[in-house]
Parts: C-alpha cells; structure tokens; sequence
C-alpha cells in the first residue's frame, strides 16, 4: 500500500530554523524538497547560504577520542548517546582540550620519531657488531674504502670458492643467519668501483650507515637500545599525561561528539530551505511531503508555537507535482518489496503491488515445486536466516516454503516420495491425464496451469483498469488491449473455450452470441489512440497521417493478439516445472537405490539437497519472470520516486 502524502510549507523566523529543526522535524519523518524549486514562480525568495559552523569542531573532537582509554574504543565507533549537549557546552569542552592535548601529542610524536630513528640505527648496527673498529675511524681513511652489507648464503660460497682468492679485497664476515653473511669488504679508492662491480654481481646488498653513528657497531648498538627504553618511558608518560588530561571527561566528549554531529546535520537542511523578507525581518521557507497522519500530529504540535507557520496543501492532484512513494505494507509481505523495487517503485498514484507479488509468488512456487518434505526445510531454513540475518531474500524463501508444504500435500509428496501419506493424491502432475473434446487426451497439470493463466491475465487487466481510473486515462480504462475492451475479448475467447472444452455449448451455437462483443472489443483495441483523444476531448483525434495511423494500427492489433496467445501459452511452465520435479525425484530414487527398496541414505541427502538447489533456484527464477513479463507488464508501470525522510542522526540521513 502507498501512504497518503500531504505537502507541508513550513515558515518561520530565519534564526529560529535550528530549533524548530531539532524540536519538531526531527520526530517526523519529512521528504524535504527544494524550497526555491517548488515556489520557483515566487521572485522574493532567495537561497539560504550559510557556512557549517560545526564541521571542523567534528573533527577536532574525533581526533580528541581517538586518544581515549581502550575500554571506550568500542563505543566511540559504535556507541549512540542521548546528543543533548548544547552546541556552546560542546564547543567549550573542545576549546579547553584541544590545545593542551596537541602540546601532548606533539611532544608523543617527536618520542615516537626518535624512537624510529634509535631503531634504524640499531638496526644497522646488530648485524656488524663483531667488527672491533669504530665507523668514524673507517670513514677517516684515505686510500681504504670500507663497504658494509649483506650477500645471499649460496652466492657467498661461490664467491669465496672462485672469486675471493682472485680478488684484491679483504671481506670480514661480521654475523650471519639462514640467508645472509653479513660482513664489510675493503678495497683501495682506485680499485673501488670495479670491486663494487663484483660484489654487485653476486648480489651484495650494501647498508647504508647514517653520518651519526660514529663509535663502533657494538658500541652504537648498546646506545640504540639505551635510548629506545628511554623513549618508551617517555611515551609512556605522555600517554599518562594523555589519559591524566582526558581523565573524567570521556562520556562528555561522546555526547559532544553525537551533539556536534546531531547539530551538523540539522544545519544540513539549510540546502533544502529558502530565505524571504518581510519588512526587516527575515523569514526561512521549507517544504516538502509527509504523511497524511504525520501532518496532523505536527500541526498538533506547533499549535501553541507563535514563531511557526505551516500550510498543508493536498497536491497530490497537481500535475506538476509528483509526491514520493512510501510503501506501507503488513509485515509478513515487507520483505516482497524487494521484488517491486527491483522492477521500480510505483507511482504515487499507482497500485502497490506487493501484497499481490507475496501472493502470487508465493502460490506458484508452490504449484511449481509442490513437496512437503522439501518445502518444510524451506520454511525453516528461510525464516530462521530472516529472523538472524534479516535478508528479505529468505523470508520470500520461507513463505515460498509454506506453499510447497501445502502443495505437496495436494501431490502428496514429501522428499520425493509419492504416496508417502496415507490418502490418496488429489493432483498427481506426472500421470494426471484430461480428455479434451478436439484436443484429445493432455495432462492435467498442464490444462490448469493454462486455465490458471487465463484467470491471471484477466485479473491483472482489472487491476490494470483500476491503476487507469486511478491516473484518469480514459484509453487504458475503455480502449487498450488492458482495458476494458480487453478484457471483452479475452473473456470471451475464455468462455467461448470453457464451454467448449467442457461441452456445454458446440462452437457453431455460439458463434451467433460471441461474435458480437469479438469484433467490437477488437476495433476498439484497434483504435484505441482515437477513441482515448476524443474521450479526453483532445484534437485532432487522429495525430499524423490518416493512413499510416490505420497501418500501426493493424501491426499493433496483430502483435497484441500474438501476446494474447503467448501470455497464455507462458503459463504452460507451472505445469512443466511440477512436473519435472516429479521427474527429478524419481531420478534420485533410482540413482540411490530406493525404487529397489534398499536405498542409500548419504545419497538420497545429497540428491534432495541438489534437487532443491538447483531446481529451487530455477523455480524461483521463473516465477519471478512470470511476476515481470506476464503479469506487471499488463497493469504496473513502476518510475515512482522513493520516499527519502530527513533524519537528524548521520546513518538515515539524506
């Protein structure tokens, strides 16, 4: 069902838009429009520009909490308190944390640097610490030149074996673990750059050692630690200091924060608003849609309020303006929603067709895979996801599931085993055969999934008529092949085939009676554009050239009987899938040994579980292309536009 919308024009002091905004807006739910849009015709109104005050304070107070003790980190991601801190409180608070805190945070910062840097070098040093010379002493040779790093184990040996002995180096191996010999070779300036060359090729990865390392590796290294336990204690005490100044005031930076943030988005609605004068004040104009019992309750609510003014305009019945689609169905048939938005939302002025997706989804799954067993685990397994999960998909699956329970009752089938209760079938689809006079003999199932089908295509072009009346289009509720000349004519085809097949009536004696409303539903689905121009009174009746009217005209009328014919014949897969799961079942009787009497239970689960994923999905598929292409397709045209309440807290927002 679609809620009925009352259109709201809101007018008030400019400064008071804040109050009014967190007072009153923020208990209803409001489709804002563009106030300069809307009243686009009123030259006096002017945009409403005014720069988020409370922006950067977010993000001063985020960075404020990020600091806060390990036992709130949950709640600063996820917490909601009650934001009623007023904006003046919150911006006091941060004001007085923020600039010793960043002093802190600094000072933590360059600890932290300094850390970094005493790591690197102790990095560096680690390796070379079996080298008994200091590095200013190597850096103050002259004709020397000493290079320290690593080279690969394997490579290495192939280099001490076949190169070494022939090199005029001198490498001494300093540590070395399962990958590296760490060590530094020396080499004269003259001789360093095809030395380099060398070592290079035997992948020799130099360490660069920083200018400030001066004493030896062993020396350097015990500094390093030195100082990281020192910079540790530093941070440490930073932290404390953090924790110390944060101290008491953790709750109070979470509601200023939802405050802040609450206070943000309110001023959001600033884009929505427009500004107007009257004398030397200046007034705020917002508008947009509510529903029809929301509208009553907040005009109940600003009742005793002087500084605001609100008009309710039915406008639902302007052309120019299309009021949003809200959706407000029982809950067991929500999660079929999901079907209709994935086709498009009605109209506002359209039929909802939800509660007759649920149904008729639901039924034909029903038809279509009709098993007691198979369609309990459906249910269950559905509903149970539905209720942990809340994904729409499952609830559709278990009510599809209540249906296949019932179903195979009717078929009396419970995991693929016929007759397994103790009464007799009332349909069984595989061996349920029909004699048709002129047809001769067909199988049951098939004959009422037709029958079935005609009832559907009448239906939903009643259904169509009633979305027609609904939008005042007098061709689509008289003329068109949905309207009411359609369904003269495809009635009577249906009678002319009930009485005929059930030998009420011989064709030729009906001929006389029938032929009557044939032809002249036919030539008004024939001239439908005409007679809906002159019953809307519209000129010409005839648009463009008479001839090729009377062309489209005629390919239109054949393509429309064909889809007549087609629509029908469509309905034929609810008997082929009732049938070939039947088929399949006994398929997996046979393969696991139960026709024989002495089955095999692992395959028979394994059987059942791919007979209902497979086929499961199939059915489900199918159904829901009947929903789409033969039964929407006559009465539903979707391209409404859905309705977006503003919402004061961040997660609903617009």
């Amino acid at each position: 069902m679609i809620e009925k919308m009352k259109f709201m024009s809101i007018i008030g002091p400019k400064e008071d838009i804040d109050r009014v905004t967190i007072r009153y807006l923020s208990g209803y739910e409001i489709h804002l429009e563009n106030a300069l849009t809307e009243f686009k015709t009123e030259k006096v109104l002017t945009p409403y520009v005014e720069q988020n005050p409370y922006s950067d304070r977010i993000s001063s107070v985020e960075k404020i909490i990020r600091f806060l003790p390990e036992p709130f980190c949950s709640e600063k991601q996820h917490g909601q308190r009650n934001p009623g801190m007023s904006p003046d409180d919150a911006f006091r608070l941060i004001g007085d944390l923020r600039e010793p805190l960043e002093k802190l945070r600094q000072e933590k910062e360059r600890y932290e640097e300094q850390k970094k840097h005493y790591e690197n070098a102790r990095n560096v040093a680690a390796p070379f610490c079996g080298l008994p010379i200091s590095f200013s002493v190597l850096r103050g040779f002259r004709f020397i030149q000493a290079r320290f790093g690593r080279i690969p184990v394997e490579y290495f040996r192939k280099f001490d074996t076949y190169v070494y002995e022939e090199n005029d180096t001198i490498f001494c191996q300093c540590s070395k673990d399962e990958q590296y010999v760490y060590g530094v070779y020396f080499t004269t300036a003259e001789n360093a750059a095809g030395n380099d060359d060398v070592y290079r090729s035997f992948h020799f990865l130099r360490t660069d050692i920083p200018e400030d390392m001066k004493d030896t590796p062993e020396e350097e290294y015990s500094r390093s630690v030195r100082k990281i336990g020192e910079m540790d204690d530093r941070i440490r005490q930073a932290d404390q200091a953090i924790a110390s100044l944060l101290h008491g005031h953790e709750e109070a930076l979470l509601c200023a924060r939802d405050a802040l943030k609450k206070y943000s988005r309110c001023f959001e609605i600033r884009k929505y608003a427009a500004c107007t004068k009257a004398g030397d004040r200046e007034f705020y104009v917002l508008c947009g849609w509510m529903s029809e019992s929301d509208a009553v309750s907040f005009q109940n609510d600003i009742a005793d309020d002087a500084d605001v003014f609100c008009t309710v305009n039915d406008r639902d019945a302007d052309p120019r303006t299309v009021p949003p689609t809200k959706l407000k169905n029982p809950k067991p048939f929500r999660p079929f929603e999901m079907f209709v938005r994935m086709y498009g939302l009605p109209k506002y002025d359209e039929f909802d067709p939800t509660i007759y997706v649920a149904l008729t989804y639901s039924f034909l799954f029903g038809i279509m895979f009709g098993d007691v067993g198979q369609g309990l685990c459906f249910m269950i397994g559905g509903f149970l996801i539905y209720h942990f999960k809340h994904k729409d998909l499952a609830a559709i699956l278990g009510s599809a599931g209540i249906f296949s329970v019932i179903w195979g009752l009717v078929y009396n089938s419970f995991f693929g085993f016929e007759g397994f209760f103790p009464y007799s079938a009332l349909i069984r689809p595989k061996d349920d055969m029909i004699a048709l006079p002129g047809l001769g003999t067909m199988n049951t199932v098939f004959v009422l999934s037709v029958a079935f089908g005609m009832i559907m295509i009448l239906l939903n072009m009643l259904m169509g008529i009633i979305n027609a009346i609904r939008q005042k289009n007098r061709e689509n509720i008289w003329f068109s092949q949905n309207a009411l000349a359609g369904i003269v004519f495809y009635g009577t085809i249906v009678l002319m085939m009930f009485l005929t097949m059930s030998g009420t009536m011989t064709l030729k004696k009906m001929v006389p009676v029938i032929l009557i409303p044939l032809i002249a539903s036919l030539a008004a689905i024939f001239l439908k554009e005409m007679l809906g121009r002159i019953a809307s009174k519209q000129k010409p009746a005839i648009e463009g050239g008479k001839g090729m009217y009377f062309v489209q005209a005629f390919f239109e009328t054949f393509e429309t009987l064909l889809t007549y014919l087609s629509n029908t014949l469509s309905y034929v897969r609810v008997g082929a899938y009732a049938v070939s799961h039947v088929a399949m079942m006994q398929v997996v009787m046979m393969l696991t040994g139960f026709n024989s009497g002495f089955g095999s239970i692992p395959g028979l689960i394994v059987g059942e579980l791919f007979v209902m994923a497979m086929e499961g999905l199939m059915v489900a598929i199918q159904v829901l292309r009947l929903e789409y292409y033969e039964m929407f397709s006559r009465f539903y045209q979707g391209g409404g536009r859905e309705f977006t309440p503003f919402q004061t807290d961040e997660k609903n927002g617009p």
